[in-house]
């Protein structure tokens, strides 16, 4: 399966690409509506900002007030949301068939009509603050956070997509309003249709709806180079917690990158097959660090995890210690089945077993129409249609020495950063 297969692509006049694909298993279709800005092209000072736009464009236009988008959808039975990541925004709904012109009306509406009502701004901010304040309360995220800021000395990967509180308490209407104006164009955004539509009647609405919309300026954007790393650098986080974690990142190749499929196969075989995207670990029974970590009582959880990034991004390894453990002993673990994929070449099997695992999760997972959506917007927006087109094949095509190579060009010490957050007091069971 190819979800290329049956796909009509077309460009508007003012910009918008737009992907459309005709599945009539059931009478639903599912739009996504993607913008490329995410916390890539967020400049000093301004991270978060991105996410605090995405939030924004939930509170209503002109046409339709705070809270009607929600209504309109609810009345029909479908699925509304959003989210925003490292190099994307995403704006999506799922109908029944017949109600999709819907969909097409709010995206419409609000790529161009926001509000950025100031009481609403300064609400919002207190909504996200809470929200950061909250994971501050989490062990993990405080850890992963810091871990990140360290592995990128100049990229804005280094930045939480949720932004720095600093930046969120600086950060103005006006700020919001320009990023708004600047991203939220046609020429700057990607809308997928996966259902139960007729092709030429779905794009004729699209450009009865985005047409008339004036392009934006050219989004160029292209962050300060990032230097090679020069060696370990390692951070160690204490609190009132009774578990300790451990989180080590290394820095690996964009999705384009050919080796980005022998790094996906390696993933597979440390924690399983990968989720759609963005793509995480699976915690797979069977993988490498389970058996090595969980089953030998070291670690209550461990995993892995491998995003699709159009810049150099992280391959990541995290872990939560047993109490009665050292992290020491965990870190050892982990970065002995590391060493053991740079020394030992990956068995056929274990190899094959690899590979049709990841075949298996990706056809699973694309039986759901937004899921395809998703696919096709995300791989248009960091590599390219015709990547996505062969992903399965260099999938298939990894040999062992491929595995190997990318263990032992990607994974050396000077290229890792270690995280440890460790209880200053064990909490006891009441």
């Amino acid at each position: 399966m190819k979800l290329t297969d049956g796909l009509r692509t077309a460009v508007l006049d003012n910009g918008l690409q737009v992907l459309l694909r005709e599945v009539h298993r059931m009478p639903i279709v599912a739009l996504l509506l993607a913008y490329r800005v995410g916390s890539r092209q967020e400049a000093p000072g301004y991270s978060g900002i991105s996410h605090w736009v995405e939030h924004m464009l939930f509170k209503g236009t002109s046409t339709h007030p705070q809270g009607g988008f929600d209504r309109l959808i609810q009345r029909e039975g479908g699925v509304f949301n959003g989210f925003t990541s490292i190099d994307w925004t995403v704006y999506y709904e799922m109908l029944p068939a017949d109600r999709i012109e819907l969909a097409l009306r709010i995206e419409s509406d609000r790529m161009t009509n926001g509000l950025f009502d100031p009481q609403e701004v300064e609400t919002e901010r207190g909504v996200i603050l809470a929200e950061r304040e909250g994971r501050e309360n989490q062990p993990r995220f405080l850890l992963r956070e810091q871990v990140h800021s360290l592995s990128f000395v100049r990229h804005p990967y280094r930045n939480p997509v949720i932004g720095w509180k600093e930046d969120l308490q600086r950060l103005t209407r006006d700020d919001l309003y320009r990023h708004y104006r600047t991203y939220y164009v046609p020429n700057n955004a990607v809308i997928a249709a996966v259902g139960d539509f007729e092709t030429d009647a779905m794009l004729d609405r699209i450009a009865a709806w985005f047409g008339p919309l004036p392009a934006g300026p050219a989004n160029d954007y292209t962050p300060p180079p990032e230097p090679p790393p020069r060696g370990e650098r390692r951070v160690h986080l204490t609190g009132p917690t009774g578990a300790a974690y451990l989180y080590i990142t290394f820095r690996v190749p964009p999705a384009r990158h050919p080796d980005y499929f022998p790094l996906l196969v390696m993933n597979t075989i440390l924690d399983g097959p990968n989720s759609s995207p963005p793509m995480g670990g699976g915690m797979g029974r069977a993988a490498r660090l389970y058996r090595r970590l969980v089953n030998t009582g070291l670690a209550v959880h461990v995993s892995s995890g491998l995003s699709m990034s159009f810049d150099p991004y992280l391959f990541q390894l995290g872990a939560t210690v047993r109490p009665d453990r050292n992290p020491a002993e965990v870190e050892a673990a982990l970065l002995g089945e590391i060493e053991r994929l740079q020394e030992t070449p990956v068995g056929e099997d274990e190899l094959a077993r690899a590979v049709k695992q990841l075949r298996a999760q990706f056809l699973y997972e694309n039986e759901r129409v937004d899921i395809q959506a998703m696919w096709l917007s995300h791989s248009t927006i960091v590599a390219s249609l015709a990547w996505l087109d062969d992903l399965l094949t260099n999938i298939a095509a990894v040999t062992a020495a491929d595995v190997q190579r990318v263990a032992q060009t990607y994974f050396g010490r000077e290229n890792r950063v270690v995280g440890w957050y460790t209880p200053t007091e064990v909490a006891h069971a009441s």
